[in-house]
């Protein structure tokens, strides 16, 4: 069964409790990371580097206008385009104006959230545009037309026999359980695409404002090659990812690298500061810096700027509980999922009450921000989002309803009494009507005691 990320919410996670190899992928997966990490983060003072990340990341957030500004600066002094975007449509457009100024026909990609987030891909396909994803699970969702269903494995909910059976289908190849035969084929197909590429796409890791240098951390050499052989180089970061100085970047690689996939660091970190210069062997002839907003200045001036620290690592990912029954595609057509998914995904929206179910996609256990490199507490980001909910009126009518008659009663004592005396009376009669069935289908809820805490109080 495939989750179809377009339905409604209830309905998506249903699809994804249904799917038994889904759900077994998942556990094996988020398993497996989350071991790596913990073998990563004992083998040195993990503490204090999770101090000195959250120092970094909190000096950038407090001094983002003028780290911005000194960013912009060198971008230009090194030979960069930067370009502003406030929003999704903004950053898409200025995109493909660089496409067709340059007459693109073929687009290469490095993994990037933010690109996902605006829907890069899309806008430029329906301009004409051949777009490759470069990164090889990014490759494979591409070809099963589906969206990532996490932050750093785009592919994690697939096993093995999917990935051969989709490789048979779309590139005609024999079937084969081994994944370096797979990865081989891929290779050979990406290859080609590099050296036709018009213009390479890249999201950006971290950003030196100091030096004017856009950062992109791989593991597989595709973003070494986007950033580097095609004529002309895009990058496009959010507004957060701005760091001070290259020893900031540094130390976040490092905290990144070992949080994500257990690594001391991951095997490349590709530094571009400019396009290729008199002389140069490789670079491109023009690098664009495409700088987004799309509603992070909306949630930094909100009380939820801890969010914006987030290196997007996916550690709270592997040990959500929730995900791992449910995985990405349960939370709908976002790249953000997980704990940090459910927070940023409603601050980056327009309109929150179209993803209102996400911040209740948690049980608030903590073991997110427990392993979370940055030290965001990203319970309390969900519990501050579920009251704005209920404020802004986004919970369902029933509910604000029950809330309300419940909340009168409280301040009628005799009221008060009266109800419980009748629910002893009718027992568990209101859990079988057709509302409540979806919350006593799996949990039973005990029979009211004889007597309440006040009326055996008052005996004693």
């Amino acid at each position: 069964m495939t989750v179809d990320v377009n339905a409604p919410y209830r309905q998506r996670v249903s699809q994804a409790l249904q799917d038994d190899s889904l759900r077994t992928a998942l556990d094996r997966a988020t398993a497996r990371l989350s071991e790596r990490r913990a073998e990563a983060v004992a083998a040195i003072d993990s503490a204090r580097l999770r101090d000195e990340a959250r120092a970094i990341r909190q000096s950038a957030i407090e001094d983002l206008p003028r780290l911005l500004e000194q960013l912009e600066s060198n971008l230009i002094g090194n030979g960069c385009a930067v370009h502003w975007a406030r929003d999704a449509a903004e950053a898409t457009s200025i995109v493909l104006e660089i496409a067709r100024r340059n007459e693109v026909l073929h687009v290469v990609k490095s993994k990037s959230m933010v690109t996902e987030e605006i829907g890069l891909n899309e806008a430029l396909e329906e301009n004409g545009i051949e777009v490759v994803e470069t990164d090889l699970g990014e490759y494979i969702i591409q070809l099963a037309n589906e969206p990532p269903s996490h932050i750093i494995a785009p592919v994690i909910h697939k096993r093995v026999e999917d990935i051969s059976e989709l490789f048979h289908r779309e590139l005609g190849m024999p079937p084969t359980d081994d994944p370096a035969e797979m990865c081989g084929a891929a290779r050979g197909i990406l290859r080609a695409e590099f050296l036709r590429a018009d213009i390479g796409i890249s999201g950006c890791n971290f950003a030196i404002a100091e030096t004017g240098t856009i950062c992109v951390i791989t593991n597989e050499g595709n973003g070494r090659m986007v950033t580097s052989m095609p004529r002309v180089y895009v990058a496009v970061a959010g507004i957060e990812k701005v760091v001070s100085t290259a020893e900031e970047a540094i130390l976040l690689w490092q905290a990144a690298s070992r949080n994500a996939t257990g690594q001391d660091v991951s095997v490349y970190f590709s530094m571009s500061s400019g396009p290729r210069h008199p002389g140069h062997a490789d670079g491109p002839e023009e690098m664009h810096v495409v700088l987004l907003d799309n509603g992070r200045s909306r949630m930094l001036e909100r009380a939820y700027g801890d969010a914006a620290l987030c290196i997007r690592c996916g550690a709270c990912i592997n040990v959500c509980p929730v995900y791992r029954e449910i995985g990405g595609h349960a939370y709908g057509r976002t790249p953000y999922n997980g704990p940090i998914g459910a927070v940023i995904t409603p601050l980056l929206a327009d309109d929150p009450t179209t993803v209102r179910d996400l911040p209740f996609a948690s049980s608030l256990c903590g073991a997110c921000r427990d392993v979370c490199p940055v030290k965001i507490d990203l319970p309390r980001l969900l519990l501050d989002l579920r009251s704005d909910m209920t404020t802004q009126g986004a919970s369902p009518k029933l509910e604000r309803m029950a809330i309300r008659a419940y909340a009168r009663s409280m301040e009628r004592p005799a009221c008060y009494r009266l109800l419980q005396r009748l629910a002893r009376l009718v027992g568990q009669l209101p859990l079988r009507l057709p509302f409540m069935k979806d919350w006593t289908r799996t949990r039973d809820l005990p029979p009211l005691a004889s007597k309440s805490f006040l009326e055996t109080w008052g005996e004693e």
